[in-house]
């Protein structure tokens, strides 16, 4: 059978295979999922597509998808983060039909994401909710088939959240992202390390002794803030949050306004998903020879405009790195085209953070595909007992043992007659 496709080389699908089999070592809870999947084909039948990152970890979640009974369509969520092997394998090997090749450019982008619609799905799968906003401003004739969707991202719950306050949601959406076994892990851990592994990969250069600002004080931002610690860098937070500045100086941060950091800062890492984050005034501000990264889901956090408008001259000077030669003789640097650093210049988050954000989207496809016909045209979040079981499943995979509450303690916990 012939599987629809756009990608970029079907030769590299043994290379593929090879590390979607890797990543899956380290994706234990993800592994007894699909193994149930199997028995019970929760989601026979049911049309999906999926705009998510095309990477090692994302092709164990489609093939945990497709042995749970889904007709699954993929497409990419970022014109950097696909992996051209994965895809080859996903296609050629798993038979899972994939729109999406590294390097994409912009109207590409968007075909490929309207081919992934093209069968019509009764379930979204987004990270960034792309998918959900193509289908609301230009293929709102397959809304009425959608019975409901799953988001990732934070910067995709931002905007689902303001969708449905303005009415314009038409369908149900979890927020897989608000699980606790998502944000607290994925977004910490992950971003933490891929972010700083992208930077140093993009690079090679040291971060010890440097100064690099982080602007955002999320759970993304406090995990790159960590890391680059752990590495030796003097870490500078920026915040427009009073709660999240407090929490980053008494993490033992500096933190100012971007204004002040601008001047100081040898690496600056964007992680708000908000735009121009670093703007115009902050670019002219900058030393000689100064590193931008984005970690935010879109290339909007970096003034780009900005930035091409006040240099005379751009060359690629790496892989991954861009000069910008400034009309007053400074040299600035951009990393990944100003998009996700970790994903355009490193492999993204490693497999064994992914196991439990995967777990999530995996779960939380079955859980909406069953009581999509109770819910509104709202966003969800997961229920609580679903991310107990995903925390207990990847510690028993760990084989760390915990306590649980004998009758007696869970019966003071739930009374309100004892006390002092």
């Amino acid at each position: 059978m012939t599987v629809p496709s756009d990608i970029a080389n079907p030769s590299l699908a043994p290379d593929g295979v090879n590390r979607i089999e890797w990543s899956a070592r380290e994706m234990p809870v993800l592994h007894l999922i699909r193994e149930r999947f199997q028995r019970e084909k929760p989601l026979q039948g049911i049309r999906m597509t999926s705009c998510l990152h095309v990477t090692t970890e994302t092709a164990n979640l489609a093939i945990t998808l497709r042995d749970g009974g889904a007709d699954l369509r993929i497409c990419a969520s970022n014109p950097l983060s696909t992996q051209d092997d994965v895809a080859a394998a996903l296609v050629h090997e798993y038979g899972i039909p994939v729109f999406a090749i590294c390097g994409e450019d912009n109207e590409t982008y968007y075909k490929h994401i309207q081919q992934a619609l093209e069968h019509g799905p009764q379930l979204t799968m987004d990270d960034g909710a792309d998918v959900v906003a193509t289908l609301h401003k230009e293929r709102r004739d397959l809304l009425p088939g959608v019975v409901g969707g799953t988001e990732e991202t934070t910067t995709g719950v931002i905007r689902l959240r303001a969708m449905a306050a303005d009415g314009a949601l038409g369908y149900p959406i979890v927020a897989i992202n608000e699980s606790d076994t998502k944000h607290l892990f994925d977004n910490r851990y992950g971003t933490g390390q891929s972010t700083v592994d992208g930077i140093i990969r993009a690079t090679n250069v040291l971060l010890a002794g440097k100064t690099l600002v982080v602007a955002g004080y999320g759970w993304c931002g406090r995990g790159v803030a960590s890391r680059a610690r752990g590495m030796g860098a003097q870490v500078v937070v920026t915040e427009v949050d009073p709660v999240k500045a407090l929490e980053a100086v008494m993490d033992g941060y500096r933190v100012m306004p971007m204004a002040e950091a601008a001047p100081l800062g040898d690496f600056f890492v964007t992680l708000t998903g908000d735009i121009n984050v670093l703007d115009r005034a902050h670019i002219e501000a900058m030393k000689d020879g100064a590193i931008l990264a984005n970690s935010g889901h879109f290339d909007a956090e970096i003034n780009l405009k900005a930035l091409a408008e006040m240099s005379e001259g751009k060359r690629r000077v790496r892989e991954s790195v861009d000069e910008y030669r400034m009309q007053d003789g400074r040299k600035l640097f951009l990393l990944g085209e100003g998009r996700l650093v970790n994903l355009a210049a490193a492999e993204g988050h490693p497999a064994a953070v992914m196991d439990m954000s995967f777990a999530n989207q995996a779960l939380g496809a079955e859980w909406i595909a069953v009581n999509h016909h109770k819910l509104e045209k709202q966003v969800y979040e997961l229920p609580h007992d679903i991310d107990q079981e995903i925390a207990r499943l990847k510690l028993h995979a760990m084989q760390v043992r915990i306590d649980y509450l004998t009758e007696e303690q869970h019966r003071y916990l739930t009374s309100w007659q004892e006390g002092t």
